[in-house]
């Protein structure tokens, strides 16, 4: 263990006894901000990418990736540490430094800001804790072990991934098709929600997943 990682858990806060409360965030348009400029905060840039989110990098230097994210607009980069102010504005942040001070430093800002936190690899220092994904499509699924062990929940994402292919992504894509049709051609809502779950059930498509004995 290093000296910086004991020093961390010597000051971080005990660890929660409270379950945590899944949800899904609407980050389009929001103002994200990303601590670190390494191969971990590239993986969690590339991933809010895709949300929408209006994206801060704040890191004295990036990888390659991550300049070119830059070069083509995707995200700003402020080339240097972390100072104080720098999430004043921010809707969310994610710290992915190796540095056990400037970690705590800005979980305590975020904190006294009410924001929300995550700070890689160390759920005392967040306020939310990013799952395990599987996305095919419109299909998310979220796993999580509250922190207690992300390879449990890496093992669960690589079971359910051979459960779920590709090809419940096209399955779901023909059903939004049909719901939104119904929305408009059977206006009574009980009548549409047993039309479509009579589709699911005679279709045959989750019987058939499920898993071998």
């Amino acid at each position: 263990m290093t000296r910086s990682s004991k020093t961390q858990q010597k000051s971080s806060p005990p660890l929660r006894s409270n379950p945590y409360y899944p949800v899904f965030l609407d980050l389009n348009g929001k103002q994200c901000v990303i601590i670190g400029g390494g191969k971990v905060a590239e993986r969690k840039c590339s991933s809010l990418i895709k949300t929408g989110a209006e994206i801060t990098l704040i890191s004295p230097s990036v990888t390659k990736h991550l300049e070119n994210c830059c070069k083509r607009g995707l995200i700003r980069h402020i080339r240097r540490e972390y100072k104080n102010g720098d999430i004043k504005s921010a809707f969310l942040i994610i710290v992915a430094t190796d540095s056990a001070e400037v970690n705590r430093k800005v979980y305590g800002d975020a904190k006294r800001l009410n924001r929300l936190i995550n700070v890689v690899d160390n759920p005392p220092l967040c306020t939310f804790i990013v799952p395990s994904l599987i996305r095919r499509g419109d299909l998310t699924i979220a796993i999580s072990t509250g922190g207690a062990s992300p390879a449990v929940a890496k093992a669960i994402r690589k079971e359910l991934e051979l459960l779920y292919g590709t090809e419940i992504a096209v399955y779901l894509s023909r059903l939004r098709k049909i719901r939104l049709k119904t929305l408009k051609e059977i206006p009574d809502k009980r009548e549409r929600e047993r039309f479509l779950k009579k589709l699911v059930d005679t279709s045959g498509f989750l019987r058939h997943k499920k898993p071998e004995p």
